[in-house]
């Protein structure tokens, strides 16, 4: 290696450790902060990390109303419409309230693309296209991530423990983080698995149903697994002589 190499590699590194110290500045600031370091995730923090009963209510409801409205009526438009109509409204009275607009705002994007879609085709059915390839992306992305050694796991969760570093290092973490972003890559798939065949014999209403029942439920279970399998890891063991100082 030259010495015109190593400022170069130093360099490098420097921008890659930025990079992850803002993310996890990110995600400690976002909904997930809520979960606290080291401690037992309680119901209340995991309802809070997904956004509460009102960000719960906002990601539920479009969902609930389309397949509702697509069994009474039959009609596109009717059963897109009005759950976009819904997040509209959802995002409105965040801003009014002086709330968090962004999962709200997030929400009405996906709604709004999977409308769009829908109505573009013709075919309820093409409401959840969307959903497809965000999942797909997530898997893609998670997979990506394995494969380069940075499980994407473990920098969300290092965000979270203030540790953005150590699960690169340290094996112990670094384990975790792999089996985390696995069985994350395994929720996503899995709702690939079983909602693409169903999209493909076109039953939509089975289809928004398990849409429903493998959403917030399976999202919240797999992010309580998740912490704990993070909070098992134990911390390193320090030098003698650090501890002695400290």
């Amino acid at each position: 290696m030259t010495d015109a190499q190593q400022p170069a590699e130093g360099a490098e590194g420097a921008d890659r450790d930025r990079a992850d110290e803002a993310i996890a500045k990110a995600i400690r600031s976002s909904k997930l902060g809520h979960i606290a370091p080291g401690e037992a995730p309680s119901g209340g923090a995991i309802l809070q990390a997904m956004g509460g009963v009102r960000g719960i209510v906002e990601s539920l409801l479009p969902g609930l109303l389309f397949l509702v409205l697509f069994t009474i009526t039959r009609d596109v438009w009717i059963s897109v419409l009005v759950p976009l109509a819904v997040s509209v409204v959802a995002v409105l009275l965040r801003v009014l309230t002086k709330g968090q607009p962004m999962l709200a705002f997030a929400g009405l994007i996906g709604v709004g693309i999977s409308a769009a879609v829908a109505l573009f085709t013709g075919n309820a059915n093409d409401n959840f296209l969307w959903g497809f390839i965000v999942n797909a992306i997530g898997v893609i992305a998670l997979t990506i991530s394995l494969i380069a050694r940075r499980p994407l796991i473990g920098l969300l969760a290092g965000g979270l423990t203030g540790t953005p570093y150590a699960w690169r290092t340290e094996p112990a973490r670094k384990a975790v983080a792999v089996r985390a972003t696995i069985l994350w890559i395994c929720v996503l798939g899995a709702r690939l698995a079983v909602q693409v065949p169903l999209y493909a014999a076109e039953a939509t209403q089975a289809l928004a149903t398990t849409k429903l029942l493998m959403g917030v439920p399976l999202y919240g279970a797999a992010l309580w697994v998740t912490w704990l399998m993070v909070r098992a890891v134990p911390e390193p063991e320090q030098p003698r002589d650090a501890a002695a100082s400290s």
